[in-house]
Order: structure tokens, then sequence, then C-alpha cells
């Protein structure tokens, strides 16, 4: 053979071996935007820290920490660690503003901003600047703007899935009432459109009070749902307006079944004097599983979150941290995979995200739907002071044939 052979065939075979031993898109650089530098990947979290939400949002930034910890311990993404950048709101809108425009230019994206009235403010600049954010909510009206994570079931869809579970056990009937006391704005009538579509469609009545976060008192509106002969109360409040709505229902001795969104719930409540009409009245369905879940997924957070913090229980508002971080950084590598770590990278991979297991911590999560929810599926859920995090399952992950329905005519 000659030398020219030689030299061909020696050719031939390193080439061979490179393209076998190697992909040529390794050695591609990563496009990178703000937030993204060579060793790190900042992430924002606007929150109230200091406000009347500071309990919920400690323990939901636990959740993100203790994912971030178990992330950047494997290798992070893209060989960078992915650290969290915080600001407090206090849960007031201008100081929300401020913080959101320091943080902006330096972080790729918001894996927390709390608060419907400071999402609102911020929104138009974030349509500018086209950071992917995950809102403090699960409002439907924030499915149309294609920079929201919304992880899981939306509120109106909860309600449903909650009322088909009373259905389910003869509690609620064609012809029956259902009672609905909700906040004004787009937690509490995004809630009451799940209890009009039940009823809707199930040819029952429902009789509708509305109240705003200054209502202290629910003697009126609990009476006259009383007197309606609702056979189901629905509560979408907050926290402490719950507390004292359900505390109403049992001095007037009314022993309906009462449903509660997740957000309307503090386990709190477990240490005060309503906490009996808690544990025996109230129904919870919830987007994420409870602390004392047994989904696959439990067991790795609770052993994680155990040798972090001993001896100290989590919450519901934990497992939803751990269950966004665990989503927000899927979308995060799905870039990465891209090679593209820019801003627009990072909402393409959003939107191409489809079939996400979160191992139980919510349904199987979907993306690029839009307009729809991430996630039907809805966890039922009762208090229970003697259980960690005070919320125990009753019924697993739960989608209502009437959500498949109401996602068939949204489209």
């Amino acid at each position: 053979m000659s030398i020219r052979h030689l030299s061909l065939s020696a050719a031939l075979l390193l080439g061979t071996l490179t393209a076998c031993g190697s992909d040529y898109r390794t050695t591609e650089p990563v496009r990178t935007g703000p937030g993204v530098s060579a060793d790190s990947i900042s992430l924002g979290v606007l929150t109230d820290m200091t406000g009347p939400f500071k309990g919920s949002s400690v323990f939901r930034i636990r959740g993100y920490e203790l994912y971030l910890e178990q992330l950047n311990k494997r290798g992070g993404v893209c060989g960078r660690r992915v650290e969290l950048k915080q600001k407090d709101h206090a849960y007031d809108v201008e100081k929300a503003l401020d913080g959101y425009f320091e943080l902006e230019p330096q972080v790729l994206g918001f894996i927390d901003v709390l608060g419907q009235p400071m999402t609102a403010a911020i929104e138009p600049d974030l349509m500018q600047t086209r950071a992917l954010t995950v809102p403090g909510s699960w409002a439907a009206d924030l499915l149309g703007n294609p920079h929201m994570m919304i992880v899981g079931t939306t509120y109106d869809l909860d309600i449903i899935n909650g009322l088909d579970h009373y259905k389910r056990k003869s509690v609620l009937n064609a012809g029956d009432t259902i009672g609905h006391i909700h906040l004004r704005g787009s937690f509490g009538d995004n809630a009451l459109e799940g209890s009009r579509f039940a009823a809707g469609n199930w040819g029952m009545k429902i009789v509708e009070q509305a109240v705003t976060e200054t209502t202290a008192n629910f003697t009126e509106q609990i009476s006259a749902l009383k007197a309606a002969n609702a056979k189901v109360l629905v509560l979408s409040l907050t926290p402490p307006q719950t507390a004292a709505a359900v505390g109403i229902a049992a001095q007037l001795g009314w022993t309906a079944p009462i449903l509660v969104n997740a957000v309307g719930y503090d386990p709190a409540i477990m240490q005060s004097p309503v906490a009996p009409v808690f544990a025996k009245q109230v129904l919870i369905p919830s987007p994420v599983a409870p602390w004392n879940g047994n989904a696959e997924g439990m067991n790795e957070l609770r052993d994680g979150y155990q040798a972090r913090w001993p001896g100290e229980p989590g919450t519901l508002n934990t497992v939803h941290g751990y269950t966004v971080a665990m989503a927000f950084v899927s979308v995060l590598e799905k870039a990465c995979g891209k090679k593209d770590l820019t801003r627009d990278g990072v909402l393409r991979a959003f939107h191409d995200t489809n079939g996400l297991s979160t191992k139980g911590l919510t349904g199987q999560l979907k993306f690029s739907l839009v307009g729809r929810p991430s996630s039907t599926q809805s966890y039922m859920t009762r208090p229970d002071a003697a259980v960690p995090g005070t919320l125990k399952v009753v019924e697993d992950l739960y989608e209502s044939e009437l959500v498949k329905l109401k996602g068939t005519r949204a489209r």
C-alpha cells in the first residue's frame, strides 16, 4: 500500500473515532443572557418575607433552597450553580416594583413573584424583558401570558375536583345548592368559576357571597348561605378569613361540609380553637401533595429536608417550592441542551416542555398548551393536627370528568 493510501486510511480512521467518541456540539459555546455567568445561574425571588404571607413564603423558599442544593451537588445546570437572589416586598406594590427593577438585570428569570397586585404591576415589564416567571398564584387568568409558569391545577379546577369528590360521596345531588364565599379578584373570581361550572353542568344551584380582603366578620354571609340550605360551603378566602368563616359556621350550628382552596389554609389554624371543626368538616383540594403524602417524590423531599432542618416538619408550601424548583430546573436543563441560556432560549424550552414528571408531587406537567393549566389533577386532603404538615391525603391525584369537559370547551 502506498504512503498516500496509508495517510488517507489513517485520516478516515481518525475521523471515525472522533465522530464516535465525541459530539461536535460539545465544543459549541452556550449562549447566555442576564443572570448567567461562567459558573452560576441566578434566579429571582420577589416575595413577602416580613408581611402577612411571611409564614408561607419562608417554607416555600426552603423548598427552592433544598432542591437547588441537591441540584448543585450533582453539578448544577450546564456546569453552573443555580442560585437565588431575594427581595422582600412585605406585600407592598411599591416595594415590589423597587425590588423587581433591582433584581431584573441580575437574574435569568423569577422562580417566585408572590401576590396578584405585585404580579400585575410588573407584568408589562416582563413582557418586554421576556424573563420566565413563576407567580405565587394558580389563577387561570395568568395562563395566557407566555412568560408565566403555573405549576399545577388552577383554582377553578381544584374546586371542580373537590365538588366532584362530594358528588361521588352523594353529599351533592342534582337540584342541590352550592354556597360560595369568595374574595373579589383573580383568586376568588377564578375559584368561583369552578363552582359555577359544576352547578351549571350538574343541574345544581349556586348562591354567591363576594367579600374583600378587609372583610373580618362573616356572620351575614354564612347566615345567608345556611338559610339557602347550601349542601356544601365553598370558601375562597385568605387563611385568617377562612378560620373566621368556619368559626361562624360552627357558632351557628351549621355542619355542612366545607371546601377550601389550598391557599386559604394555614397549618397554624390547627393550633386554634376552630381546629376540631376543620378536622371534621373541611376538605382541601390541593395542586401539590401534602407533606405526609405517599408520592414517590415525597420520601426524597422529606429525607433531604430533615437532613437540612432536623426535627422540623415542612408544609404544603415546602412541597410547592420544591416542585416549582424541579419544574424550573427541568426547563433550564432543556435550554442547556440547546446551548441557549438566554431568556428567549429558556422561553422556547419552557413552551417545549411536556410530560414532565414530578414524581407524584403534582400531576404530570405540560407547558406547551397555551391557555391550559399545566396539570388538571388535585389531591384531596383533610386537616389533621396529628400528622406532620397538618394535612392528610383522603384521595390521591384525581381529575373530574367535568374538568376534561371544561378543557374541551376552553379550546
